[in-house]
């Protein structure tokens, strides 16, 4: 296969699928009305609750679920080949991770803005929200962790993206202050916003600001206390929205890189390598059921549900303005994984070359998972192949192009990072108030927003100290896809016993039984045989703590769907909204 062929083959199942099976869902079984008036508008609080313009809020979206998610992960699982890397991000895409997107978000909405474990509570029962909730605060811990990781590895590897995206913050801060509180509203202050961001990248190659990872890992932990705790339109939305250009930006130019090089672009990585390449952990991994624990958001995510139930449903405008936001954005996320595939399929054995190191197709499935992770990175795989691909197309400096791919990872793995420890807030106050009151005394200090920012936050960095990555992404991973099945189950009884959406109910019900059970096994073969050789006791003990507390609650949670799916739809009645 050649670069060409997979970017647009890519674009027309993405495009398909969006105009048929994502119509099917908005129509048939969410039934969006225009008319309905959304959480935004009817609970407007200035704060969480405040409408968007559609493309703000995809941008916001789709920054925030994106991360370095779709990016770290199809680069990791190359181990295997380009081939089970890129089928599981499509199929993954159109028949799991985008049904779930679009669920979660939906059924957010009509409960309020109410977060996916609050509607689990509903569903099932008040044990289930209690547990879905506590699992959820231990799966963004492991989120800020490794994005922490990520980003300060960026840093210090990248200074000039360092510099871009302390500046980026300004600059959403100046824009959000614009688009909210002057006359220039949405279509003047984006034009200032592109301007300084302009500006921001230049200055970035300019002055790049040199530190080590430890002192980046501390300025992350202070820059996400602060940005989770401020309102939405001071800098999350504006910076979500502004980064989307960037992405936007970038998915158009790799596109049509890597469509333009044509038959140049022919795949020298293998296609398949082995059943059981050394991927996580350094272990030998077989590709079922592990791969969840590696490509997590680039195919499907549950980190998604808790976003897009926890800030994109308060700022959705119109309930038809859903499918883009939810459905549109996981696809968008899901080709961007692709131009990663094709890129490091193409070049990855250049980039290599470039480091000394002699890999081929014959002995990929060994040097490449412990080369990328001690001597390329996993970022910088992606960020070398991505460059010689648009310096091929187009001209542009193979130094400016690594420089500009890092900074798109750093600048949305920034916004995950601030999202995961707000939503971690969330999840804490919504915990605790399950059990006490938390309008004043003891209840109101516990769930302060501050401290719940700061116990998150100091926690998630804690872990990511010793930058033990290929542990804490597919911790992270593996959690994350299970909750992606957890919040499914959740979706198939909405749409089953509340929107009576008949057959529709198997197309929800029987992909969160298959990720279910593929996680579950997963997350069980990672606590057996990788968390025993962690070298680090601490990290050893957190992560097997955290994964095997996961591991109960999600056996919990399943029963307790078992249970609610058994009941009849008529008991169901009270839940509707």
């Amino acid at each position: 296969m050649n670069s060409a062929v997979a970017i647009l083959l890519a674009a027309a199942i993405y495009l398909g699928m969006y105009f048929s099976y994502g119509k099917s869902l908005q129509n048939k079984v969410v039934r969006a009305d225009p008319n309905r008036p959304t959480p935004a508008h009817r609970l407007y609080d200035g704060v969480d609750y405040v409408p968007a313009h559609p493309l703000v809020l995809y941008g916001h979206h789709f920054a925030s679920i994106a991360g370095a998610g779709p990016i770290v992960g199809p680069a990791i699982a190359m181990a295997w080949g380009w081939l089970p890397g890129l089928l599981w991000v499509w199929f993954g895409n159109v028949f799991i991770g985008a049904v779930h997107d679009y669920l979660a978000l939906m059924s957010s909405v009509r409960y309020d803005g109410k977060s996916v474990q609050w509607i689990a509570g509903k569903l099932m029962s008040r044990r289930t929200g209690i547990a879905f909730e506590l699992y959820i605060w231990f799966a963004l811990l492991l989120v800020v962790a490794a994005f922490t990781a990520v980003i300060a590895g960026i840093f210090t590897k990248t200074p000039q993206a360092a510099t871009a995206s302390i500046l980026f913050l300004v600059t959403a801060i100046i824009v959000g202050w614009l688009m909210y509180k002057t006359s220039l509203h949405f279509a003047g202050s984006t034009i200032v916003g592109l301007t300084l961001l302009v500006i921001s990248i230049w200055l970035g190659f300019k002055y790049p600001i040199h530190a080590s990872y430890h002192a980046w890992a501390i300025f992350l932990l202070f820059y996400i206390i602060i940005a989770a705790s401020l309102p939405v339109w001071i800098l999350l939305q504006p910076r979500d929205y502004l980064n989307a250009y960037i992405l936007w930006f970038g998915l158009i130019l790799g596109g049509l890189a890597f469509i333009i090089i044509g038959s140049k672009g022919t795949f020298t990585a293998p296609a398949y390598t082995t059943w059981s390449a050394h991927v996580v952990g350094g272990k030998p991994s077989p590709f079922w059921p592990t791969i969840p624990l590696v490509i997590a958001c680039g195919s499907l995510s549950g980190f998604h549900s808790i976003v897009g139930s926890g800030t994109s449903s308060k700022q959705l405008d119109n309930e038809i303005h859903g499918l883009m936001v939810g459905y549109g954005g996981m696809f968008t996320e899901g080709f961007l994984s692709t131009i990663v595939i094709a890129s490091i399929a193409v070049y990855g054995i250049k980039v290599f070359a470039d480091a000394g190191i002699d890999i081929n197709a014959s002995n990929w499935a060994v040097i490449y998972a412990p080369k990328v992770a001690h001597v390329i990175g996993k970022v910088g795989i992606f960020a070398k192949s991505y460059a010689y691909g648009v310096q091929d197309a187009f001209g542009i400096p193979y130094k400016t192009g690594v420089v500009f791919a890092s900074l798109w990872v750093s600048a949305f793995a920034l916004t995950s990072l601030d999202t995961a420890t707000r939503l971690g807030r969330f999840a804490w106050q919504e915990l605790f108030g399950m059990f006490m009151d938390t309008s004043s005394g003891t209840g109101k200090a516990i769930t302060n927003k501050w401290l719940a920012s700061i116990i998150i936050a100091g926690l998630g960095v804690a872990l990511a100290w010793g930058n033990d990555w290929l542990i804490l992404w597919p911790a992270f991973s593996g959690m994350n896809q299970m909750l992606a099945s957890i919040a499914l189950m959740t979706a198939a009884l909405w749409v089953t016993k509340v929107q009576r959406a008949g057959k529709w109910s198997w197309a929800v019900l029987i992909p969160a039984l298959f990720l279910w059970i593929t996680v579950t096994l997963a997350l069980l073969w990672f606590l057996v045989v990788v968390v025993p050789g962690i070298s680090a006791v601490a990290t050893r003990y957190a992560v097997g703590i955290i994964t095997l507390t996961g591991i109960g609650l999600n056996f919990l949670l399943a029963f307790d769907f078992w249970e609610a799916w058994k009941r009849p739809a008529e008991e169901y009645e009270a839940a509707k909204a």
